[in-house]
């Protein structure tokens, strides 16, 4: 998948906030995400991250 840092994912499950829309902070082995509902940052696995990604939501400022 061609997630980018900045990019807002939509995800399949909400985060108990009732928010499913988090920002990406950091890509790697895992991913470091914040939710925007309530601004808690997650750290998760990769693999386990998008598997759940319904959509990406990008801003083309380029």
């Amino acid at each position: 998948m061609d997630v980018r840092i900045g990019d807002t994912l939509l995800m399949k499950k909400p985060h108990p906030c009732g928010s499913n829309r988090f920002a990406v902070l950091r890509i790697g082995a895992d991913f470091r995400i914040r939710c925007i509902g309530c601004g808690r940052e997650v750290m998760l696995e990769r693999v386990k991250v998008e598997k759940n990604i319904k959509k990406i939501i990008r801003d083309e400022e380029e």
